[in-house]
């Protein structure tokens, strides 16, 4: 299933997914399947732990659901998160295409005369990056978020447009990947390459709910999925800032809410993969102490 889970999802049909959380063992379980009340689990498709750290939160996401580890062999990407758990990034282990950057790794070594880190395949290559804003309305306004996905061109929404594919998952190792250098220089960073690259690239937005005056509460239509009210629920479109309007503008994506305590549905469509779908419903569970 590796090579599944880091391809596109199937155009013009939300493919349905969903994520059980074992709250004890801060670990999540992204299955393939339509009803999750069923005894049947589903497909298993990936694992994702949540390790804390002094100063922010890392998901560590595998294939193997008995080795969620940065260490084991079925390691195949993270999400980081900042303090505040407003800012997220989306480390792949693999390299989406063949233009993708990595970031600068504390320890290198030499291989092939090229510089390459021992920890190439510990999810350096960036895929995403999540920001939620501020919520200035309190605890009763909705959460605002948006995805610069940054192995995505804008343009992969479009009729005939086309998403990176990655076919093939390389299990950890420094042959995988010998001639791919390291970055040196301090002043290449993320945040850099965001702000440079950023135009062209698919940016999702949450679609904004509406006020349901019988109900009192902000509402979205998830066609029957979703059935529990939750901050967490959300539907992600093409931003306006893509250049894109009417329906292209109104096609969810991707889609996350709540079915019961622990059980969340995942539905997601081209051009995003089931690890990048998985990823940003992951920010979605993570603690915004200024967002909410």
């Amino acid at each position: 299933m590796g090579a599944f889970v880091l391809q596109p999802g199937p155009r013009g049909s939300l493919l349905q997914c969903y994520i059980k959380r074992n709250r004890s063992s801060q670990t999540y379980y992204l299955y393939l399947g339509l009803n999750q009340s069923s005894n049947d689990d589903g497909k298993f498709l990936l694992a994702a732990r949540k390790c804390r750290r002094p100063t922010c939160t890392d998901y560590i996401i595998s294939l193997n659901c008995d080795d969620v580890s940065k260490g084991s062999s079925t390691y195949i990407g993270r999400l980081r998160s900042n303090f505040l758990g407003t800012k997220f990034t989306i480390y792949d282990g693999h390299p989406p295409n063949a233009e993708a950057r990595v970031t600068k790794c504390r320890s290198t070594r030499q291989v092939n005369m090229k510089q390459v880190s021992p920890k190439l395949l510990a999810g350096n290559y960036h895929v995403a990056h999540i920001s939620y804003e501020l919520n200035v309305l309190g605890s009763r306004g909705p959460r605002r978020m948006q995805c610069v996905m940054d192995a995505i061109p804008a343009s992969s929404i479009e009729p005939g447009g086309v998403a990176p594919t990655q076919t093939e998952f390389h299990h950890s190792g420094l042959d995988s990947f010998p001639s791919i250098p390291f970055f040196r220089s301090k002043s290449i960073r993320a945040e850099n390459f965001q702000n440079d690259q950023k135009e062209g690239l698919l940016v999702l937005r949450n679609k904004a709910p509406r006020w349901h005056e019988q109900l009192q509460c902000w509402c979205l239509n998830f066609n029957g999925r979703v059935t529990v009210a939750s901050v967490k629920n959300f539907q992600l479109v093409a931003s306006l800032e893509n250049g894109v309007a009417g329906q292209e503008h109104e096609n969810v994506i991707l889609q996350f809410g709540k079915v019961g305590k622990d059980v969340f549905t995942m539905d997601y469509q081209y051009p995003i993969s089931a690890f990048q779908a998985f990823a940003i419903c992951l920010s979605s569970f993570d603690t915004k102490i200024a967002c909410e």
